[in-house]
């Protein structure tokens, strides 16, 4: 392989918890909510799917955002107003706190990389493999790798807001590849979704899929991948 493409979120990196990101803007806010309010409704945040790269929503998405959530990665718009839309489903003691929960998880301090992230982003470069970032995502996610240590591994970051394209669709793939200057035959995609990251097999990419799962839960499921490439 020539190149590996990873998603980003449940991939490389993995968001917060749900209660540790509402803890984390009322500690910002500074709005108190006594503790069995808070679990309340962090597990209600957490229901509504209301955290981009947490739980995936449970139950029906309401009518009035499924238009929006199914193209919710095209534009920064569409993502804040999907998932501030499902945010607000559940109270909270000021309403302010639906933009600022969405603002948090934007910083690179609501996200952890995987713990064998580093090893192998590292081992790829030391073999001259290139690497691409490719998500679904309405944001720059930049500045996480920055924070991190991890961008100087990532030689391409194909973000779906910036292309008005996303996955499955083999058009985000194709970019990220041109970008690279690689074959997709001789290319690896690396993600979580069978759906959103399986489109790269369109385009004649391998796949590989990773569980997404806490960090805490997953110590080497990236490791894999170098066996892959060779």
């Amino acid at each position: 392989m020539a190149a590996v493409l990873f998603d980003f979120s449940g991939t490389l990196f993995r968001i917060e918890s749900t209660e540790s990101w509402l803890r984390a803007v009322l500690a910002e806010t500074e709005v108190s909510l006594p503790e069995p309010e808070l679990i309340r409704a962090a597990r209600a945040l957490d229901t509504v799917g209301a955290l981009p790269g947490g739980s995936f929503p449970s139950g029906r998405i309401p009518d009035e955002l499924a238009p929006v959530w199914e193209i919710r990665d095209k534009s920064a718009e569409l993502h804040r107003t999907a998932y501030t839309g499902l945010s607000r489903q559940v109270s909270l003691p000021d309403p302010a706190l639906h933009d600022a929960l969405y603002d948090r998880h934007m910083t690179p301090a609501a996200w952890r990389p995987y713990p064998d992230t580093a090893e192998v982003l590292g081992a790829l470069r030391e073999r001259g493999v290139v690497v691409g970032v490719v998500s679904n995502i309405g944001w720059d996610l930049r500045p996480v790798f920055r924070d991190h240590g991890l961008d100087p591994y990532v030689d391409a970051y194909v973000l779906s807001y910036e292309h008005g394209i996303q996955k499955p669709d083999p058009r985000l793939f194709a970019t990220a590849c041109d970008a690279l200057g690689v074959d997709p035959r001789e290319t690896l995609m690396v993600g979580d979704d069978r759906r959103a990251d399986g489109g790269a097999a369109t385009l004649g990419c391998a796949v590989h899929f990773v569980d997404h799962l806490p960090v805490t839960e997953r110590p080497d499921g990236l490791r894999p991948v170098l066996g892959l490439v060779g």
